[in-house]
């Protein structure tokens, strides 16, 4: 996977890191997909550092330092997260696969002469929710999208007369439910119609007779 930023124009990518001197990217992305966070070094630098701060976890950082060529760890204890090579070879950063608990902050502290330059990226990810329709016994119409992340939003064709409702959940997903009726309007079939980041669903059915 390539990186979510990359420019050719160092000259420029140069004038940016001085003058900004902190670089933020939101990157959305799917759950069970493998993601590179990329390290733009532009400048002359004696130490890289990997910040990586996630929910209800202490701090972990990756170090490297040039000029020995060495590494270090501190609260690192996720496997996944690993250089995407050798540092000395390559200052990115892996996650193989992302998962839901990978939601968080990451950030390349470049250490130079200069002073501390930092490239950050607020990773967000995404959950697919599980979408389900059916029509209840007292013939109220239930369209569900389970565990999503963020929350999925429900619409109904033609509308009806609906309460929606959220449960959030301790990972993050949110259960969505929608429950409607027609009574007295004269309809056949309906649909339930799901949004979500991820993509979108539709579904259909039939009104069994009240």
């Amino acid at each position: 996977m390539l990186c979510p930023w990359r420019t050719a124009n160092l000259g420029l990518l140069l004038i940016l890191t001085v003058f900004l001197v902190t670089v933020n990217i939101s990157w959305p992305i799917l759950m069970g997909k493998n993601a590179v966070l990329c390290c733009p070094i532009t400048l002359k630098y004696l130490i890289i550092t990997w910040e990586i701060i996630l929910k209800d976890q202490p701090s972990c950082k990756k170090a490297y330092k040039k000029e020995t060529n060495e590494t270090k760890e501190t609260n690192c204890t996720d496997e996944r997260i690993t250089w995407v090579s050798r540092p000395d070879q390559n200052l990115d950063l892996q996650i193989r696969p992302v998962a839901i608990t990978h939601d968080g902050y990451y950030r390349c502290i470049m250490g130079a002469p200069g002073g501390n330059f930092y490239h950050g990226y607020h990773l967000e990810v995404l959950v697919t929710p599980e979408v389900t329709l059916f029509q209840s016994r007292n013939g109220t119409v239930v369209c569900k999208a389970v565990a999503g992340k963020p929350a999925a939003q429900i619409s109904w064709i033609p509308e009806g007369d609906c309460v929606t409702e959220q449960k959030c959940w301790n990972n993050g997903t949110v259960t969505v439910k929608s429950a409607c009726h027609w009574e007295g309007h004269n309809v056949s079939t309906v649909t339930c119609r799901v949004s979500h980041l991820t993509g979108n669903r539709s579904l259909d059915i039939e009104l069994l007779p009240g």
